[in-house]
């Protein structure tokens, strides 16, 4: 884990991909993508099904990580359409003692209704204190963002030709962009550039690129 100061404010960067705000007891993730296992399956796309449970287990361990009472969605939570995932996170749901805020992303199409029944916020932006959470990235005049959509990951390269493509944490001076949370999601390669810091996640660490 990697602790960050914004603005005077605390956030813990998990190996899962989230952030706890340590102010708000607040835990922060973005593009889980659930469902899209069951989606390319039931298109005749061959996915292992231990993929399906992958964010069962990475929630459970922040959960015990971190004291949270509350849990922000950036976005993407369900990749497409309504299938049998729905009910396995309905379930789990019900189990949680926790406020819970889904941020609207652009694969989000699944009726409000279904989440307000669960006691799910539907929102299309926060903004609280100097911060300002959304899906898309975007600039805000006055305020830091945190945001998803892209996945971020950069390029390493070792000895000889080798390259090993890892998901990260992209700050620049105004915004973060969090890596997906899902486990199957998928990459898209940025270039750090002056000002930007990145911080690599593997799954069990999160360390700053120098």
């Amino acid at each position: 884990m990697s602790l960050i100061k914004i603005n005077n404010h605390n956030f813990v960067l998990h190996p899962t991909g989230a952030i706890f705000w340590e102010e708000k007891k607040t835990l922060f993730l973005a593009d889980i993508h659930l469902g899209k296992v069951a989606h390319f399956r039931k298109n005749g796309i061959a996915v292992p099904r231990k993929a399906e449970g992958l964010f069962y287990e990475k929630i459970t361990k922040l959960l015990k990580d971190f004291t949270a009472t509350r849990i922000i969605f950036l976005g993407d939570l369900f990749h497409s359409e309504q299938n049998n995932e729905w009910y396995l996170f309905e379930s789990w749901v019900k189990k949680q003692n926790l406020e819970i805020i889904l941020i609207e992303g652009n694969h989000d199409i699944i009726p409000k209704l279904k989440y307000n029944l669960i006691n799910i916020k539907i929102l299309e932006n926060l903004t609280e204190d100097d911060f300002y959470f959304t899906h898309l990235p975007i600039h805000k005049k006055d305020y830091f963002v945190f945001c998803g959509h892209i996945h971020p990951g950069v390029k390493l390269k070792g000895s000889g030709l080798q390259q090993l493509k890892m998901p990260c944490f992209f700050k620049s001076k105004d915004q973060l962009i969090l890596p997906a949370f899902g486990g199957f999601t998928g990459l898209h390669i940025l270039s750090p550039t002056k000002g930007v810091k990145v911080y690599i996640t593997t799954g069990k660490e999160v360390m700053e690129m120098s």
